[in-house]
């Protein structure tokens, strides 16, 4: 069974950091473009950035560009996005997810993991 399994979540204060990973397992997610998106309460579930397993080819919101950092390790099948000097704005359920082609919004993506939240105290 296919599964994304996001940890890293937590409580920071505005400038501070996080790292979120996400674990995937159960099939071949090498031929896979993972993503994350966020989710504030009231609001759609936005594109934050994705990364494909070979090349590594990355692509990043602009709310998010020069502070976030998606990075993947294969060896692991783990998906991390590191988020420096985050803001309350950032505040939000982070998810990941898998896409089979190159996407940034959230219908294109066939599979998804359970969220973390992450929450930003001015």
């Amino acid at each position: 069974q296919e599964q994304l399994i996001e940890s890293g979540g937590g409580l920071v204060q505005a400038g501070g950091s996080l790292r979120l990973s996400c674990a995937a397992s159960g099939r071949p997610f090498s031929n896979y473009i993972m993503g994350w998106f966020r989710q504030a309460p009231g609001k759609e579930r936005d594109f934050v950035s994705c990364i494909s397993w070979r090349g590594g080819r990355t692509y990043y919101a602009d709310s998010v560009k020069g502070r976030f950092t998606i990075s993947t390790d294969n060896a692991v099948n783990t998906v991390y996005l590191q988020m420096n000097s985050l803001r309350p704005e950032d505040t939000a359920i982070y998810y990941c997810a898998a896409a089979p082609n190159i996407a940034t919004t959230a219908r294109e993506y066939s599979y998804w993991g359970q969220g973390t939240q992450v929450t930003v105290s001015s």
